[in-house]
């Protein structure tokens, strides 16, 4: 073996071992990226919203108040609640306009020193572990955050309609189930800041959402000439790319349902009665997907069929 060959084995190997690698699943439908304008678009919402928020505190609280923006991401649910306090608010709310839940977490002591300074204490608040919000306290908080989360209209006026209503708390997170836990999340940031106090805030939305809401309202193209180009080739390379991919098409009768005892029951001999009528076609199937009917037939010693309605008219 030569210098040259010792040198570059060990890259070569690793190479091989990089081919071996298995591919990693990619979910098109539910995309854990986010576009850079689409995210500078939702912070900039939420630093609006940050502002309004402050200015709400003071007013409603009599003492020196600040909310501020920290970051946007995006992850999933699971994700966002294994990276909260043991112990926290929960604050559920229903947005309106889809029916979909959002959470605002603040931690219990914020929201008990919230309520001290509502009945004209001193901001002392009650840190002990366990305390949950009494009846007449949920009130308090409940019309304070409401009023707060109404502002999310405003902040959001641009770029979607938002309305969005608190609906109950709960302490535990892990036993939270808002959306589900492989769903994706967008999860906005907050530094809360009450008098002499400071706390870590978040607040949670479907990221479909307002990501739907960016893309439906989206009417301009921010593109450059040559990144329109760029973008025009590469969509119909995929699309040429696509047209190669090969698919398994299947042709099938009717399913037809049996119980567990039944398929247990098999033996050879058996006769499975099908609940497909003789005089209706088969179906054309692509990835579990009805695409067509076709009438059974032959096509010189194989088996074929031919097609006669088309997905359209299904």
């Amino acid at each position: 073996m030569t210098v040259d060959e010792t040198l570059h084995a060990p890259a070569r190997a690793a190479t091989r071992r990089a081919r071996l690698q298995e591919p990693e699943a990619y979910d098109f439908r539910r995309p854990m990226t986010m576009a850079r304008e689409h995210a500078r678009v939702l912070e900039m919402a939420f630093e609006t919203f940050a502002r309004q928020w402050g200015n709400q505190l003071s007013a409603r609280l009599r003492v020196s108040a600040q909310v501020t923006f920290d970051e946007l991401a995006l992850c999933s649910y699971d994700e966002y609640v294994r990276a909260l306090p043991t112990t926290t608010a929960m604050v559920l709310c229903t947005v309106e306009q889809s029916r979909q839940t959002a959470v605002v977490q603040i931690p219990v002591g914020a929201l008990m020193v919230w309520v001290d300074y509502l009945l004209g204490g001193a901001g002392k608040g009650d840190e002990r572990e366990g305390r949950e919000l009494t009846e007449i306290e949920m009130v308090l908080v409940r019309e304070l955050l409401q009023l707060a989360l109404g502002d999310l209209g405003y902040a959001f006026a641009g770029l979607m309609p938002l309305d969005v209503s608190v609906r109950s708390v709960q302490y535990n997170p892990q036993f939270v189930q808002a959306v589900g836990a492989t769903d994706p999340v967008l999860k906005a940031s907050f530094t809360l800041r009450s008098g002499e106090r400071e706390d870590h805030a978040s607040l949670m939305f479907p990221a479909d959402l307002l990501l739907a809401g960016l893309l439906n309202g989206d009417g301009t193209d921010t593109r450059s000439a040559e990144e329109s180009r760029a973008l025009a080739v590469a969509l119909e390379d995929l699309e040429l790319a696509v047209q190669h991919v090969p698919v398994e098409v299947a042709v099938r009768f009717t399913p037809k349902t049996v119980r567990p005892q039944e398929v247990l029951a098999f033996a050879v001999g058996d006769v499975l009665p099908l609940e497909h009528p003789s005089s209706r076609p088969l179906d054309v199937v692509v990835d579990g997907v009805v695409l067509a009917r076709a009438a059974a037939g032959n096509n010189g010693s194989r088996l074929a069929c031919m097609v006669v309605d088309v997905e359209e008219n299904l």
